[in-house]
């Protein structure tokens, strides 16, 4: 019970760090209809953002702020500089997604060349150790979780409650019938860059303090569970994305518990094909 306890602790902070990046990749490819397979890129640049902030004397916690800026300003110019061309140019999907991950290598590997090969981490305490029933969580631990729920709370408000997030949703589900009806698309997505952006720059450092230490490609990995994630909960849907990571995030680290923990990603794969093979289109995906 105690083994079990404990990797229900690291599943809840894996699922609370797997569910923002989540969501922020699944709405960039709802609405902008790019399958961005440089959002990991993003992130790391994101984490570095952070850690430069950190080195120089400034709490993480605002440098976290400081890197979903940086996810926003690079995820728009992104978009403006690579996938919009293409788009425009009539680029077909499966040719879109070389594109983004010939992206991934140029921005990784630029990263790379820019601050070295070794791993780094940031200055902060992980603050006492709480314990809830038999699970033990360190104070920074608690503090992920409670963003990533604040950040899903956010997310349900801005698109269930805001004009913006109705526009998205139109421009989603229909992006020539949205202009007709008067929907400036071309600013939606716009401004879904730029939202999704903050939530990866949020993602990479929020990813970088819970691994403890971090270089320019450790988010390779955490690319393939997020796509686990969404293709488990369905593509486009954002809630889908959130229950996806929550049971990716509990089944891998269990698994972990009880099985050889540097397997623990293939448990992943196995719960989004027995998903899959019963439901195609995901937990929360449309059969249209």
């Amino acid at each position: 019970m105690n083994l079990f306890l404990a990797s229900l602790g690291f599943g809840l902070v894996t699922a609370a760090v797997l569910a923002i990046a989540s969501v922020g990749f699944t709405m960039q490819f709802a609405v902008a209809d790019v399958l961005n397979l440089a959002y990991a890129a993003v992130m790391i640049v994101g984490g570095y953002v952070a850690y430069a902030v950190n080195a120089a004397g400034v709490t993480i916690w605002l440098g976290l702020l400081t890197a979903a800026a940086a996810g926003s300003a690079l995820s728009l110019l992104l978009n403006w500089w690579v996938y919009t061309p293409f788009q425009r140019r009539g680029t077909a999907p499966i040719a879109m997604v070389i594109v983004t991950l010939g992206m991934t290598l140029i921005i990784e590997f630029g990263v790379q060349a820019m601050v070295g090969g070794t791993n780094v981490s940031y200055r902060m305490s992980q603050g006492p150790t709480v314990r809830l029933g038999g699970i033990q969580l360190t104070a920074v631990q608690l503090v992920i979780i409670a963003l990533s729920v604040v950040i899903m709370l956010g997310v349900h408000a801005l698109l269930r409650h805001t004009r913006l997030g109705k526009a998205m949703r139109a421009t989603a589900a229909n992006r020539s019938l949205a202009r007709a009806c008067g929907i400036r698309t071309s600013r939606v997505v716009t401004t879904t860059w730029l939202v999704t952006g903050a939530l990866c720059g949020v993602a990479g450092t929020v990813f970088a303090i819970d691994a403890g230490s971090f270089g320019a490609t450790s988010t390779d990995l955490f690319l393939v569970l997020i796509l686990a994630a969404v293709f488990l909960g369905g593509p486009g849907q954002p809630y889908g994305a959130m229950l996806g990571a929550v049971a990716i995030g509990l089944g891998t680290e269990i698994s972990a518990g009880y099985l050889t923990p540097a397997y623990k990603d293939v448990t992943a794969f196995v719960v989004v094909l027995a998903v899959l093979a019963v439901r195609p289109t995901g937990i929360l995906g449309s059969r249209a």
